[in-house]
């Protein structure tokens, strides 16, 4: 939905779909930056769980315990053997999801610290520590439980803009952070 919309018209939208599978995302994700060198990549997920559009504030590194569709599970329960415990996303998700609630979209928008222990939380942290924090990950419910692809599209439409105007006005302290 999100790429039948698309952003604005200096972005530059690659959606990608990625399997659940723990051994093509640690090989797909470190791909996808080398090959596009992004200012930014947004991960969406379906939650059975979720009943809004869930921004993700980080990503784990340890407690992958869960099979996924190929029945495989990394050995060590990790993303990056020796990667810190949690990487925070650069984007104030809690400045997202204001900016994005006080639009009025038909959708609601809310925050989050767990991802999951799952191929969603494990793609993030794969992703954050391959970006150094330059990414987002955005939980959706199931389509029509309770939102519409359309309404979907328009909510991650939003999200993305919000995101990338938020990087856009903090570049310069973005880059200082990270030489240090």
């Amino acid at each position: 939905e999100l790429e039948k919309l698309g952003l604005r018209d200096d972005v530059d939208l690659h959606v990608y779909e990625v399997p659940v599978e723990y051994q093509t995302v640690q090989r797909l994700i470190p791909a996808l930056w080398k090959k596009h060198s992004p200012q930014l990549v947004v991960h969406v997920g379906v939650s059975g769980m979720a009943t809004t559009v869930t921004l993700e504030k980080c990503g784990h590194n340890v407690g992958y315990k869960g099979l996924d569709n190929c029945r495989f599970c990394p050995g060590s329960q990790c993303c990056v053997e020796g990667g810190p415990e949690c990487i925070d996303s650069i984007i104030d998700m809690d400045a997202v999801c204001r900016r994005v609630s006080a639009l009025g979209l038909d959708v609601t928008v809310t925050i989050s610290k767990d991802a999951g222990r799952y191929l969603c939380d494990f793609t993030y942290y794969t992703s954050l520590y391959q970006s150094r924090g330059r990414s987002a990950f955005v939980h959706v419910p199931p389509l029509g439980k309770p939102y519409s692809a359309e309404q979907l599209g328009r909510a991650l439409q939003a999200i993305i803009e919000e995101m990338l105007d938020f990087l856009e006005h903090s570049e310069d302290k973005i880059n200082c952070q990270h030489e240090h």
